[in-house]
């Protein structure tokens, strides 16, 4: 099926040219539709506690299969946040070691390890090279000190794509772990993380997965899990919760262990059908059309003159591109008044087209942008 048929899907484009979707993603009929049967069965009585495990499980397997894992390497979180504080918190780091990043990541991937200075750690943040951290940066600065290496598979600002194999050889090489924050990239850039070697990743559902706000998940390589501790004590997280008054705090040794007690149901029911819809349509797919929408982009852009952040390499990018014109605020106003969505980021106007996105689309965009010169 062409990708453009799945503009069915959103309802959205009748009244937007949605290009937001590094931000919050609109979501899909389907995603919509079973969140309200849940709602609905709710309303009624019916909590379907009967579903719900077996979906849970199932939500767990789609999302071990969109980036290559095993089931028993995924938990589900409330947001990036979380699964990154409990990174930071679960791993073992001493006082006197090190924690690298780069300059260009989203606070959410910097103030959970800006925390640990409290205990003694040392935080560097190093500056970017061409939008993000790249391997050649890395080396530069690694040591026998250095714990953890903290990445964004793909920048929030300036869209650079990390090489996740070359920063993990280097990571594993000096005995650091690299943890990466995957929300700008896990459902549009193919992953395999046997390949790609993080030892934790993390992602949330409210942008490129098409899923409700409140729910994404934690990727823990499994020969890491049973050295870490979940940040918090769940009666889930151990493996007989049952009966209730014998208290044996036997943890899963699976990732498992770190789950809370009370998910968002709802929202999984709403990730489930999101992460059946991307594998339905195929990231391998999805990947190319937003590299041709991209190079459909940065091409209008030069013509105009505009000033652009992100890589022109294919292979260093991925959804976004991030650009400034000679007037921010008020191209941002004018393409709000068009209906065209975009964001305001740091003084440039980030565009983040998605699978259902079409060529015209981005002309569009660039009509508004030629329009106001």
């Amino acid at each position: 099926m062409d990708l453009a048929a799945y503009r069915t899907e959103f309802p959205v484009t009748k009244d937007w040219t949605y290009l937001n979707h590094a931000a919050v993603a609109p979501l899909p009929n389907r995603v919509v539709e079973t969140m309200c049967a849940f709602l609905h069965a709710r309303q009624m009585g019916d909590m379907a506690l009967d579903d719900w495990p077996p979906a849970t499980e199932e939500t767990r397997g789609l999302a071990a299969r969109l980036i290559g894992a095993a089931p028993e390497e995924i938990a589900f979180v409330g947001s990036t946040s979380d699964g990154l504080n409990l990174a930071a918190n679960a791993l073992p780091i001493a006082a006197g070691e090190k924690v690298i990043l780069c300059d260009m990541e989203f606070p959410a991937n910097v103030y959970p390890w800006l925390n640990l200075r409290r205990r003694g750690v040392e935080v560097r943040i190093v500056p970017h090279d061409g939008g993000g951290l790249s391997p050649e940066r890395l080396a530069a600065v690694l040591d026998g000190r250095t714990r953890v290496v903290a990445v964004s598979s793909v920048q929030f600002l300036s869209g650079y794509r990390a090489d996740l194999p070359a920063l993990a050889r280097l990571c594993h090489a000096a005995g650091a772990y690299l943890v990466v924050d995957g929300i700008q990239s896990v459902g549009v850039v193919p992953l395999d993380v046997r390949a790609a070697g993080p030892d934790i990743l993390v992602t949330q559902g409210a942008k490129w997965l098409l899923a409700p706000i409140g729910l994404g998940f934690l990727y823990v390589r499994r020969e890491l899990i049973e050295q870490l501790h979940p940040l918090y004590a769940y009666y889930r997280s151990v493996t007989a919760p049952e009966p209730w008054l014998e208290y044996d705090w036997t943890l899963r040794r699976d990732a498992r262990r770190f789950e809370v007690a009370s998910p968002n149901v709802v929202g999984l029911y709403g990730l489930r059908e999101a992460l059946r819809l991307l594998l339905e349509v195929g990231v391998e797919r999805i990947y190319p059309h937003l590299l041709d929408l991209g190079d459909r982009l940065l091409a209008g852009l030069d013509a105009l003159g505009v000033s652009v952040l992100t890589p022109r390499e294919r292979a260093r990018r991925a959804g976004i591109v991030t650009c400034r014109t000679a007037d921010v605020p008020g191209d941002f106003q004018r393409l709000h008044e068009a209906h065209v969505q975009v964001s305001l980021r740091e003084g440039y106007l980030r565009i983040s087209p998605h699978l259902y996105n079409i060529p015209e689309e981005i002309d569009r965009l660039l009509n508004v942008l030629e329009g106001a010169r």
